[in-house]
């Protein structure tokens, strides 16, 4: 009683108390900790398989990745720096297409319902498949490897954003377009001071699904192709160096992670922009 007695006389400014975030970076490292505790005692205990390394080895051969990311000492022997700027360049490029493509289709097709209906068999057949089926395809259309990549990351990474302006598009308030169409707007003026502007939230969050799309398929695509963090995780597993592959496995998660986010600023700046 004379405990709670004292903690109510004194200020609520003197109070230690830690916000939500500070408790979630406290609980994060706790799991860390005692994941990689786990992780090292298996090892020693001789758990896993005899190729399976421990945490300690991981985290040196990590540090021997990132502290020197871009040397080059020949094709076969490059910093995980460099490979990941060619897996960056041909997720982005690949990505640019497939967007250029699915926003100006899905503004068709949402202004359609006809169109719509005619098309989405297409869409639902064509979405879920694999992107290494494309890719006997891709080489036979393209017949290059670099071409090939671009052409499996656009194709697979089209349908959120599309998907996404075309319901975006569909769901636009009538009242606008009827103003629009009483004060005389032209087609494309009605398309881009009305339509674009009330489903730019749905379209960049299309787009922040496919870049998360095409950053996963690029793995895949580059262990049959050439260069690039899947080759090298393809390289490094033909090498049996599994504290290779799990550097990879982080970096290629730690880039998702901040184009995820930067997409979500995006995202968030569109939403806000609509509200205000």
């Amino acid at each position: 009683m004379i405990h709670q007695t004292l903690e109510a006389a004194l200020p609520k400014s003197k109070r230690f108390t830690l916000s939500s975030d500070q408790q979630a970076l406290l609980l994060f490292i706790g799991l860390l900790l005692t994941f990689l505790g786990l992780w090292e005692l298996g090892a020693k205990l001789k758990l896993f398989l005899p190729i399976m390394p421990s945490a300690s080895q991981t985290i040196a051969d990590f540090w021997f990745w990132i502290s020197d990311p871009f040397f080059d000492n020949g094709p076969n022997d490059q910093g995980i720096g460099r490979l990941l700027l060619v897996s960056l360049r041909r997720v982005l490029m690949g990505f640019a297409i497939g967007s250029a493509i699915a926003i100006p289709l899905g503004i068709l097709i949402g202004l359609s319902e006809v169109v719509s209906k005619a098309v989405d068999p297409f869409i639902q057949i064509l979405r879920p498949v694999s992107p290494l089926a494309w890719l006997p395809l891709g080489l036979a259309l393209m017949r290059d490897s670099e071409k090939t990549a671009l052409f499996v990351i656009a194709i697979t990474s089209i349908w959120p954003t599309l998907i996404n302006t075309k319901f975006g598009v569909s769901q636009v308030d009538p009242t606008y377009l009827n103003v629009a169409r009483t004060l005389g707007a032209s087609r494309w003026r009605t398309i881009s001071k009305v339509i674009l502007p009330a489903a730019a939230p749905q379209i960049v969050s299309g787009l922040r699904i496919s870049l998360g799309i095409a950053w996963l398929v690029i793995v895949a695509a580059e262990i049959l192709l050439s260069g690039g963090i899947g080759y090298f995780v393809w390289n490094e597993w033909n090498n049996l160096k599994i504290t290779s592959i799990i550097t990879a496995i982080l970096v290629i998660g730690l880039v998702g992670l901040i184009m995820d986010r930067l997409f979500g600023l995006l995202q968030h700046w569109f939403s806000f922009g609509q509200r205000s």
